[in-house]
This record gives structure tokens, C-alpha cells and sequence, in this order.
């Protein structure tokens, strides 16, 4: 069974190096829309943030978080940190506080050494530019005895009611994922503090940190989003050998991992609403692993750069070997081509305040912006 994020991370560089794709860009997408490479000074590069002021800020799988600022890459690390980053392990996770603005707070999934090898999540204060490093505060701790260094997933996202929702791999464990005496292969949720919610579906169901389990039957829920103006939560799982998954958040839902995967009529579980296959690298509809998806906002904030109406509302998302962007309608889960021929192994999407959709390339270290310019 192939890992999924890397090859290492994801299992396929190797795989990709050896039918020859090269480092060219030149994104083939719909009239009007152009593609710009913003820095290739990054390494290994995991996740996109943008802060609440329009910052933006990368996580490297090695420990090191940079920020761009006004176009351009600062010299000095945002915050470096010590971890462990062999296969899916490393730095995985950032979400700024709601109320960022007022207490610089920011929350990180990481994969620390001390005092041995596990996933943690971290909050620490910020000044300016930079973290603070002695300010962290430790709010979870996984499992230290890590069977794995594979399926980590690691993405976090506040929802409206200011709680914390965390997406945890089944560590390369597919019994793991249907059971609610661990933390691997779930949605969990927590309150800022690091505190579990009372009103989690499960809370009365289970003990421990396993009371925090908000949806679980996952295998690598690598990246999942919010919808801002409806609360609508994607989630997409990384699969195996033959599917990849979009599935509609839903609490104490159970998703169906190691039992069933892709599309599925088995009443026990909550089947996906989109699934695609495992298919050759010049496919436009099949790939190997979707490492991102955002919610195109309804309402800009930005209107006068923001993409046509006729995109908006619309769930972007991407795959890893084929390089492709695509678009599911979340009203008739409707699925169409948006552009081919991305920067190699592409991870992480985002929205920034500007209306312009973001990725990384881990294949050319950088990050790029596809933006709506019809003149």
C-alpha cells in the first residue's frame, strides 16, 4: 500500500521522477485566469495560513514557518521548531485564534521530539512578525508510542462557534479508525484551551481524549474546510489503492475506513459525496491522493478581484501525482475541470483576502496564486 503524503510525504516524488515530470509551470486554466509564482525559496512546504490582516504564512515539513508579507518572503522564520519529520511526520498544522487580533494567539500541529516522538498541538503567543517560542503553551498530546510515521494527517480549522477541529490519520493503523477507544482516524474538537467540548457527540460514549472525537471512520483526512457563510465542512480523504474521497462533515458521523471506501451504499456509514479513482498521470479526472480543497467564497471580501460569480460558492480541490484543479458544486455535487498542468505535487489550497486561490508545489519549493484578470 502506497503512504500518501510525500512519497515521502505522500509516497510519489519517486514515483513522478521516473516518468520524467520536470519543473516547468504554465497552468492551463479558463480564459482569464493566470497563474503567478509568488517565491520558490521554500522547503518542503506543507500548508498555507493567511492571518486575519492578510499575511500569509507556510508551514515547512522540517519545523520552519515563514511569512510573506506584501509580496515578499521574510528572511527571518516566523518560528522554528524542533520535530520530527520522516515520512508524514513534521510541521502539518497552523489556525489563528479567533480573536488573533486582540491576543496573537496561534495553534500548531507538530510532530515533537520531546520526550519522545508524537504529535502535538501547541499554542503559542506572537509579536509582530515572529512567535515567541517560550511563550507555548502544550494543549494536546497524542499517543507517544507512535506505531507509524505515516498518516498524521494534521490540518486545524476554528469553526464559528469558536471551537477547534483537528483531522488525525489513522496511523497507518486501519483498525484504528473504527474505534472510539483512540484519536486516530477522526474529526476531533476542542475547545481553545485545549478542553473537550461537553456537547461532542460522543462525549458520553467514551473516556479520556477520546471524548473529543467529533466523526471518525477516516483513514488520512489530510485537509478539510469550513464553508464561512453556512458552516458547511468538507473533509477529504486521502485513500489507499483506489479511491480518493470528499465527505460532508456531519457529527458522530462514521465515514467507514478500513470497512469500506469510495463510493459506498453500506447503511452503516456516511458515504462521500464525491469520490474519484486511482488512475495513469495524464488524467483529468483521476489521480492519487487530494492534498487540498477550499470553499470559494459567496460573499468576497475583496469583489473587485474576486473571481466571477459564476465560481463562487464553488469547492476547489486538487490532486497530488496529476497536478489537476477541480470544482465540486455543492448544491448537485456536480463535479468540472478548472485547470491542468499545476506546478508538480501540489499541496495545500487556499483562498486569500484578495480573491486569489493559492497552492504550494512541493516539486518546485514555491508557492503560486491563480488569479481572475480578463483584461
Amino acid at each position: 500500500m502506497v503512504p500518501k503524503f510525500g512519497l515521502q510525504m505522500l509516497g510519489v516524488a519517486f514515483l513522478i521522477s521516473l516518468i520524467g515530470v520536470t519543473d516547468t509551470t504554465g497552468a492551463e486554466l479558463p480564459s482569464g485566469f493566470i497563474e503567478t509564482q509568488i517565491t520558490d525559496r521554500l522547503i518542503d512546504p506543507t500548508r498555507i495560513r493567511f492571518s486575519p490582516d492578510g499575511r500569509i504564512f507556510v508551514l515547512e515539513q522540517s519545523g520552519t514557518i515563514r511569512v510573506i508579507k506584501n509580496g515578499v518572503l521574510s528572511e527571518r522564520p516566523f518560528l522554528s521548531l524542533k520535530v520530527d519529520y520522516r515520512g508524514e511526520h513534521g510541521l502539518l498544522g497552523l489556525a489563528f485564534d479567533p480573536e488573533f487580533e486582540k491576543n496573537g494567539y496561534v495553534y500548531i500541529y507538530h510532530s515533537t521530539l520531546n520526550p519522545m516522538i508524537h504529535n502535538r498541538i501547541s499554542r503559542f503567543d506572537t509579536k509582530g512578525d515572529e512567535a515567541i517560542p517560550e511563550s507555548e503553551k502544550i494543549l494536546i498530546d497524542f499517543d507517544p508510542t507512535l506505531k507509524s510515521i505515516f498518516h498524521s494527517a494534521g490540518d486545524l480549522h476554528f469553526h464559528s462557534d469558536g471551537t477547534l477541529y483537528v483531522g488525525v490519520g489513522d496511523n497507518a493503523n486501519h483498525k484504528n479508525a473504527q474505534l472510539l477507544t483512540n484519536p486516530f482516524g477522526k474529526i476531533l474538537r476542542f475547545n481553545r484551551d485545549g478542553s473537550i467540548p461537553q456537547d461532542n457527540p460522543l462525549y458520553n460514549q467514551t473516556t479520556g481524549l477520546e471524548k473529543a472525537i467529533w466523526a471518525y471512520g477516516f483513514r488520512n483526512p489530510f485537509s478539510f474546510h469550513f464553508q464561512d457563510e453556512t458552516d458547511r465542512m468538507y473533509i477529504n480523504d486521502v485513500g489507499a489503492d483506489s479511491w480518493e474521497e470528499i465527505n460532508e462533515g456531519q457529527a458522530g458521523g462514521n465515514y467507514g475506513w478500513a470497512v469500506a471506501e469510495g463510493p459506498s451504499s453500506d447503511p452503516r456509514f456516511i458515504a462521500p459525496i464525491y469520490t474519484y479513482s486511482h488512475g495513469p498521470i495524464t488524467s483529468e479526472e483521476q489521480g492519487c491522493a487530494i492534498t487540498g480543497g477550499t470553499f470559494y467564497p459567496l460573499n468576497p471580501r475583496s469583489p473587485a478581484t474576486a473571481f466571477p460569480k459564476v465560481q463562487r460558492g464553488l469547492y476547489f480541490f486538487i490532486d497530488y501525482c496529476n497536478a489537476w484543479l477541480r470544482t465540486l458544486n455543492p448544491k448537485d455535487h456536480t463535479v468540472a475541470s478548472f485547470g491542468k498542468s499545476l506546478a508538480p505535487n501540489p499541496v495545500s489550497l487556499e483562498i486569500g483576502p484578495d480573491g486569489k486561490l493559492y497552492y504550494l508545489s512541493r516539486w518546485t519549493h514555491a508557492l503560486y496564486s491563480i488569479e481572475y484578470r480578463p483584461n
